[in-house]
C-alpha cells in the first residue's frame, strides 16, 4: 500500500450536496439550472422532449414483439441422455448440468423423444428420468425401457 494508491471506501463519497443553499455552497443561486429559458422554469419539459420537435424514441422503426408470458423451457433429446447416462441412473437436472448436457435450467427442462425425421431412436437403458416436461413419445419410449419419467415443479 502506497500513498498514491489510497482510495476512499467504494460508497463513502456523494455527490449529494444541497443546492440552491447560497453561492457560499458552491452551487448556489441557479442551483445548476442555467440562466433563464425553458429549463431553468419549474415545470420543464420532461427527458426526451425536444421542443415539438417528433422526439427520437418515436423516430426510430418499431421491430419485433416480445411476449413477456413467454417461458424459456431447455430441450434435451433423449439420445442425448442415452449416450451420457448409464443403465440404471437417475437423470435430474443437476445431472444434466453436471454432465454439461445443458448449460441452464431457464423456466423449465423438457425431455423430447429424439425422433429425427425418418431415424426412430429406440431407448435400450433403464433410466430414472426427473424433469418439468416430457413429451408424449420421449415419456413412452422411457417407460418401455423399464425406466420412469418423473414430472418435477
Amino acid at each position: 500500500m502506497e500513498l498514491h494508491n489510497l482510495r476512499p471506501a467504494d460508497g463513502s463519497r456523494h455527490n449529494d450536496f444541497r443546492r440552491g443553499r447560497g453561492t457560499g455552497s458552491g452551487n448556489g443561486k441557479t442551483a445548476g439550472f442555467g440562466h433563464k429559458g425553458q429549463k431553468a422554469r419549474s415545470g420543464r419539459p420532461r427527458a426526451g422532449f425536444e421542443g415539438g420537435q417528433m422526439p427520437l424514441y418515436r423516430r426510430l422503426p418499431k421491430r419485433g414483439f416480445k411476449n413477456y408470458n413467454s417461458k424459456d423451457i431447455v430441450t434435451v433429446s433423449l439420445a442425448t441422455i442415452a449416450g451420457k447416462f448409464e443403465d440404471g441412473a437417475t437423470v435430474d437436472v443437476k445431472a444434466l448440468l453436471d454432465a454439461g448436457i445443458i448449460k441452464e435450467t431457464g423456466d423449465g427442462v423438457k425431455i423430447l423423444s429424439g425422433d429425427k425425421g425418418k431415424e426412430k431412436l429406440s431407448l435400450t437403458k433403464k433410466l430414472t428420468v426427473k424433469a418439468n416436461a416430457f413429451s408424449a413419445a420421449a415419456k413412452e419410449k422411457i417407460e418401455a425401457a423399464g425406466g420412469t419419467a418423473e414430472v418435477v415443479d
